[in-house]
């Protein structure tokens, strides 16, 4: 990887706190998709350990199924990495939008 994820355009980004807002960040991903964009989402979490990694474990399976559910392409690509000192971040994006970008 010869780029960090921070660099990759974002349209959104979800400060998340807990498991509830992780469902509702994923409807709203699905609901604007992923199809014929050349940015993706940030998704930032607390650095809480066990919390952090249940809202990943949300975001990423979600975001899968509610693209299933819709019938739409899940060739997604995401990085999970410190945001700051208080949050970590996930982006998400299209293998084809990473393409189109040269990445």
């Amino acid at each position: 990887m010869d780029f960090h994820p921070k660099d990759l355009p974002v349209s959104k980004t979800y400060d998340l706190k807990d498991v509830k807002d992780a469902s509702d960040a994923v409807e709203d991903m699905v609901k604007l998709g992923f199809n014929n964009r050349k940015e993706g989402f940030r998704v930032l979490m607390p650095k809480e350990s066990k919390l952090a990694k249940r809202i990943g474990y949300t975001v990423t399976t979600g975001v899968t199924y509610g693209l299933r559910q819709k019938n739409e392409i899940r060739d997604i690509r995401y990085w999970t990495y410190h945001y700051d000192e208080n949050h970590y971040a996930i982006v998400l994006i299209s293998n084809k939008g990473l393409t189109e970008l040269g990445f």
